[in-house]
């Protein structure tokens, strides 16, 4: 893991906090494990992990006036001392505009400010410390520094409703530590915080103007473009040096056994439109994308496409053929990684402890080996149908905006999967009654849901596009939860509705749509964590602020069309130069996915019976252990239950174990009591009153 911290005190010199760090508990010296100091009192600043050279950047206008840049950002040192002295004058929005991925931290004499992203793939922490703000890039090493317990009513609402930012708020599963909403920045005047937003809110009152279609995929091609060459332009690197032969294996498989990625630039070739899509950008793009600073004949080495071939589960032949007929580019190097049984989810749950739980916890063991024969900067499509597709929620926007006609073809592909005539009239029924639904009524009705356990949905994509045509729905794994954890969510709904400000100046669609993508964002930077290959960096070009920016562009109109995603990417290709794709490209592949998480629990249906035997989350009140357990051998045997309710169930019990069978501290100096959860998890009593008065107290 890497991240940033640092402080803002009240005042110069307050709790000893200096250059050298703070004092702790004991009279001690207080600074981070493994850390380098970016800049010293009276606010200081660190940068921890296993940070490459180019990926920390400072730049100064003066001892009271500089700019720190974490990550792969795109911009000179020149842009970064201009963009400094804009941002003296409290503009921050520029800060976000360049090509990458990075988080920029400005201190201006005693403000500082930290810029959250768009995605929330890079977010940012706080709590109060030592009489201020003590802020970073992760929640644990602040969680550590407060000792803090966990948040029961936030690993509720996790499960039971994992979309509903109204729900989680702006809270993390540690109690005290606190996250700052995607497209906000924190800003620290001597200790005292502000939370403010940078990105403009469209008007509810007034329809947003048209845009161009073909603009609109221009500024796309040109945001992706960007943001590939922001990676080509950086330095390359190599890892550890391969300490020598081992007999019967080549040097690619060599580096995988040992956990070494190759050298240079790859890229997933899933076969879908997304991973495609960045391989073939990387591989035209001029930088030769495979060739080391120093090394080799200059005439540039073929990208490196990484394929995984599921041969536990069949169902993807297609994307495969199609992953193939792309690698014949002679710019690409073609690797296909096959797994069995023991790449299947669930199928190895040992990993190290990450930031916050997540449900990819579940699946890490299986990306991980496929990114084992990876580059050192390896691209991944993660992101794009997030940031491209038109959430369902979005058909109403279209009737507020009276834009009636364009429901015309998504209602019809409906109707060809669903074959009832009656579809037209159930999606337009519904989309009509979200578009007059205040976002306060639609909380109330998600709470009574939770209250009266009503889960059951309609099948099939008719039914999941109706399921999505409201303000918020109850996660896949609510039905498990105790009666008392459901109250205790249901409650904070309703005392938030009241002045909740995620959702009630925006449209439903785009309401529901940026909370997906806040979702997916999180759970990648889990996965990146609990998959991590050492030396390597994962890239994911459409989680970037710029590349976001240029997809919420994108008319309604154009999203709700059937195949959408495929035809705005095709577009970019062409675009850039790409042309022949093969036959099919971008058609979406059916039911993989859920056959190999089904064929997962089969096959480690007793090892997670056994996890669940004595389980934290029972003891934590939110479920009942044989409830649990029941669930599990029934999803075993084949019944159709919610597998992706089961995985936030499971991950949630792997993190909670790790994360109190962890030892140690992020914090040098500190007593051995000083870390997250120190008195492990506690019997829930009246958890609900406690629920219900910390709501009145946010409402209040």
């Amino acid at each position: 893991m890497r991240w940033l911290v640092g402080w803002s005190s009240t005042a110069a010199g307050a709790s000893g906090i200096g250059s050298a760090g703070a004092t702790g508990y004991d009279g001690e010296t207080l600074h981070p494990v493994g850390s380098q100091l970016l800049w010293g009192d009276p606010d200081p600043l660190w940068a921890v992990g296993d940070w490459r050279p180019d990926e920390v950047r400072v730049v100064k206008a003066d001892a009271q006036n500089r700019i720190a840049v974490l990550g792969t950002c795109g911009a000179t040192d020149e842009e970064l001392r201009r963009g400094l002295f804009t941002a003296r004058g409290g503009a921050l929005r520029h800060l976000t505009t360049w090509p990458g991925s990075y988080t920029a931290v400005v201190q201006v004499g005693r403000r500082v400010t930290v810029c959250g992203d768009l995605a929330g793939a890079r977010p940012v922490f706080h709590t109060p410390w030592a009489g201020g703000t003590a802020y970073a890039t992760a929640a644990l090493p602040l969680a550590d520094l407060i000792e803090a317990n966990l948040d029961f009513g936030h690993l509720a609402a996790l499960l039971a409703a994992p979309d509903v930012p109204a729900a989680l708020r702006d809270t993390t599963p540690y109690d005290g530590v606190r996250r700052i909403p995607p497209g906000h920045a924190l800003v620290l005047r001597a200790g005292a915080r502000e939370i403010v937003g940078y990105e403009p809110v469209a008007s509810l009152a007034v329809a947003a103007p048209p845009a161009d279609p073909d603009r609109a995929v221009d500024a796309v091609r040109d945001a992706l473009v960007e943001a590939v060459r922001a990676r080509l332009s950086a330095p390359r690197h190599v890892p550890d040096l391969d300490p020598g032969p081992v007999p019967g294996m080549g040097p690619a498989e060599r580096r995988a056994a040992r956990g070494m990625p190759a050298p240079g630039i790859g890229a997933d070739l899933s076969g879908g439109p997304a991973s495609g899509t960045l391989a073939l950008l990387a591989a035209g793009l001029p930088g030769r994308p495979g060739t080391l600073l120093g090394h080799g004949t200059g005439a540039g080495e073929r990208l490196l496409a990484v394929t995984f071939n599921d041969l536990a589960v069949g169902g993807r032949e297609a994307e495969l053929e199609r992953a193939g007929a792309l690698a014949a580019n002679p710019r690409l190097h073609h690797v296909v990684v096959t797994g069995g049984e023991e790449t299947l989810p669930y199928a190895d749950l040992d990993g190290p402890l990450t930031d916050e739980p997540g449900p990819s916890l579940v699946t890490a063991a299986r990306h991980r080996a496929r990114l084992a024969a990876g580059s050192a900067d390896h691209f991944t499509g993660h992101g794009a149908r997030q940031v491209l597709d038109a959430h369902p929620a979005r058909l109403a926007d279209l009737l507020m905006d009276r834009k009636r006609r364009h429901l015309v073809r998504p209602v019809a592909a409906l109707t060809r999967a669903d074959g009832s005539v009656m579809v037209p009239a159930r999606v337009y029924g519904a989309a009509r009654r979200l578009a007059r639904t205040p976002y306060r009524a639609g909380l109330e009705l998600l709470a009574e849901r939770l209250i009266r356990h009503s889960f059951d949905e309609p099948g099939g994509a008719v039914g999941a596009s109706l399921a999505a045509l409201t303000w918020g729905r109850p996660g896949p794994a609510a039905r498990w939860l105790t009666g008392e954890a459901l109250a205790e969510v249901s409650v904070l709904l309703q005392s938030g509705a009241e002045r909740s400000p995620w959702g009630s100046a925006q449209r439903p669609g785009e309401f529901r749509a940026r909370a997906v993508l806040a979702r997916h964002a999180a759970d990648l930077r889990v996965l990146e964590q609990a998959a991590e290959i050492r030396s390597q960096r994962l890239h994911a070009p459409f989680l970037d602020n710029q590349v976001v920016r240029a997809c919420r562009v994108l008319p309604e109109s154009l999203r709700v069309q059937p195949g959408a995603r495929s035809a705005v990417l095709r577009t970019v290709l062409e675009g850039a130069g790409v042309a022949g794709l093969p036959l099919g490209w971008g058609t979406p592949s059916h039911g993989s996915s859920a056959a190999a998480a089904r064929a997962g629990l089969r096959v480690a249906a007793d090892s997670l019976v056994d996890l669940f035997s004595t389980p934290l989350l029972a003891e934590a009140g939110l479920v009942e252990a044989r409830v649990v357990r029941k669930a599990l051998r029934a999803a075993a045997e084949g019944e159709p239950l919610p597998l992706d309710g089961l995985a936030d169930l499971i991950s949630l019990e792997l993190w909670l174990h790790r994360l109190l069978s962890r030892r140690g501290t992020c914090w040098t100096g500190t007593p051995a009591r000083a870390r997250a959860v120190p008195a492990g998890i506690a019997p829930r009593r009246g958890a609900l009153g406690a629920g219900a008065a910390g709501a009145a107290g946010l409402s209040g």
